[in-house]
């Protein structure tokens, strides 16, 4: 039996932005977000203030599996939120089995911080921790996910 195509046609989206909200939604991600809408590439944009302890909306799991690629803006405040750590980890998994392109972009965060759970992240996983005793297994993922996004090529942005 062959492998399945993923033909250009299976894509809702050309890119799919991952973002904490509080950190960049009004600056950098809706800035890239209108550049790449002005070159003609469809991205998803997700500009619903997400309640905290909601899960990630079965329409945001659909529009990461429909897109060609990810972007993930990874800011200080990023781990802190249980959505973000969802979304990165369905990316993740888009990614091995679809072949999806993952691209972050570290924003005003050094990659070795998120690779090494330092100064936010890690308190965010220690904090993820305390409230998610019964249900380890999900913090033990998003540790996993963020050490696995923080060793792929992307770009540092930071403030100047």
């Amino acid at each position: 039996m062959a492998a399945p195509s993923f033909a250009s046609s299976q894509w809702i989206y050309d890119v799919f932005l991952s973002f904490r909200g509080e950190d960049t939604r009004l600056g950098f991600a809706a800035h890239l977000y209108e550049a790449l809408c002005r070159r003609g590439v469809n991205t998803f944009f997700d500009d619903y203030e997400i309640r905290r302890g909601e899960s990630i909306s079965p329409t945001l799991v659909k529009a990461i599996e429909g897109s060609r690629c990810s972007i993930i803006i990874l800011s200080q405040n990023y781990a802190s939120s249980t959505w973000c750590l969802e979304e990165l980890v369905k990316i993740l998994e888009c990614s091995n089995t679809m072949r999806q392109l993952v691209l972050p972009i570290f924003y005003n965060v050094d990659p070795s911080v998120v690779r090494k759970h330092e100064r936010t992240f890690g308190e965010a996983l220690v904090k993820h921790e305390k409230t998610l005793k019964q249900d380890m297994n999900k913090v033990k993922n998003w540790s996993k996910a963020l050490s696995e996004v923080a060793n792929l090529a992307g770009w540092n942005s930071h403030k100047k």
